[in-house]
């Protein structure tokens, strides 16, 4: 009767969630006595076996998916979240989520603990492009799949969605509008996603006679980077007629940042993002953005993760998704005067 306890059956007699379990079961964070008692004397009543090796004789499963993303202060990351927690309970799982803060000492702690027995299975969003890092990870007995890696050559299984084009695609519609001064607002140094994005603006308007680094500005996907990056842009002797920054979010301070020099989008400086997040379709005026397919890709890491559980082999498996540019009310042809 034990060996099909789990740890969502612990959780539910107890009234907790399975991530509560799992950090009262490994003593990590912060438990509340009441609740840490809780936890276990359920365990004791249900005869749950939390020793990771006991575990694995038996053959049982404990239900979780662990899911390690560098923060959830990014909409593009809380909703990859989002869409992966519905379709972790669809199947009957649970999914624990784990933040990095784009730490790669955090992120390797964070994988090392559900790898070492807490989860059945990972999925890791944008993780560390460290090709030695990676190939450790390739020999966990715990699958695991990445979702938006772009970077080192790795077996592991890959779910991502394409930058580089989208951002293309994103530069070349603004180019087509009229404009010659593009700002470009950057995404974090150390994502590949946010450097395939920049490369392609690159790439873009090298391919016209038209790259200005002064035009560049780091980032970090956030939207106060994205305020204070497009008021220097802004500030410059021949100022950008357009803004592309590297995500939503970023978008969203570039038009605050526009607003609060009085001037207007798109009429005065028309604003591109990316990601397309659900907020983009509910600015004022609405983001025109690119499309990354979140939902489905969230989807396609936890079949592939089904897919490891039921012994099959995804190892080199790498599902790529289009991207797709959304025109919306943000972008116009540049001011004459």
């Amino acid at each position: 009767m034990t060996s099909r306890v789990t740890i969502a059956d612990v959780a539910r007699l107890a009234g907790v969630s399975a991530v509560t379990v799992s950090k009262t079961l490994n003593n990590t964070g912060r438990i509340s006595d009441d609740t840490r008692a809780r936890v276990l004397r359920a365990v004791q009543d249900l005869g749950y076996i939390a020793n990771p090796a006991a575990r694995s004789l038996r053959g049982a499963r404990s239900n979780l998916i662990g899911m390690v993303i560098p923060e959830l202060m990014s909409p593009y990351f809380a909703e990859l979240a989002r869409a992966a927690a519905e379709s972790a309970g669809e199947a009957g799982l649970d999914l624990g989520v784990f933040t990095t803060s784009r730490d790669p000492a955090r992120e390797r702690q964070r994988v090392a603990a559900l790898t070492g027995g807490m989860a059945d299975g990972v999925i890791i969003v944008v993780p560390t492009d460290d090709a030695a890092h990676l190939a450790i990870l390739e020999k966990s007995r715990t699958p695991i799949v990445l979702i938006s890696h772009f970077g080192a050559k790795t077996d592991l299984p890959n779910v991502r969605a394409d930058s580089y084009h989208g951002a293309c695609a994103a530069t070349r519609h603004l180019l087509g509008l009229g404009h010659t001064r593009i700002g470009f607002v950057a995404g974090a140094v150390e994502s590949t996603q946010a450097q395939e994005r920049l490369r392609a603006y690159r790439d873009t308007m090298r391919e016209r006679g038209l790259l200005d680094p002064e035009l560049i500005r780091p980032g970090n996907f956030t939207q106060r980077r994205g305020f204070t990056a497009t008021h220097e842009l802004l500030a410059l002797k021949e100022a950008p007629t357009a803004i592309f920054a590297s995500s939503d979010a970023t978008a969203f301070g570039a038009l605050d940042a526009v607003k609060d020099r009085g001037l207007r989008v798109p009429q005065d400086i028309s604003v591109v993002g990316f990601d397309d997040i659900a907020t983009a379709s509910q600015s004022h005026p609405a983001l025109t953005t690119v499309r990354h397919p979140i939902r489905q890709m969230s989807e396609q890491a936890l079949n592939l993760l089904a897919s490891a559980f039921q012994g099959q082999d995804v190892r080199g498996t790498q599902l790529d998704h289009h991207s797709e540019l959304v025109i919306r009310d943000s972008t116009a042809p540049p001011r004459t005067t």
